[in-house]
């Protein structure tokens, strides 16, 4: 019975650390094909401080709606079946 309880916790571990791995990769990812809203916002944010607020709040905006198609569940769903069927093929693989 302790034996089953490690093992699934270990199992949990490992899923939250392919999770944390899929999430930063998603957001590289977001950040790559966003490059010209992030160039944008960092562009108006230069020399700013409070300001940046009201006065980059259209580039801010941009920036967040181009960011959002490539960080959402949706997306984060897709990279996790992507996980697994390359997992499932690395298992198959080295069984036979």
């Amino acid at each position: 019975m302790g034996g089953s309880y490690v093992e699934q916790a270990r199992e949990n571990h490992v899923k939250k650390k392919v999770e944390e791995a899929l999430r930063s990769k998603m957001k590289a990812k977001a950040l790559n094909e966003c490059d010209q809203y992030v160039s944008k916002y960092a562009e108006c944010a230069t020399g700013r401080t409070f300001s940046v607020v009201w006065t980059c709040r259209k580039q801010a905006k941009e920036l967040n709606t181009c960011l959002h198609q490539f960080t959402n569940d949706k997306v984060l769903e897709e990279m996790k079946r992507e996980y697994m069927i390359q997992e499932e093929g690395k298992v198959s693989a080295s069984t036979t």
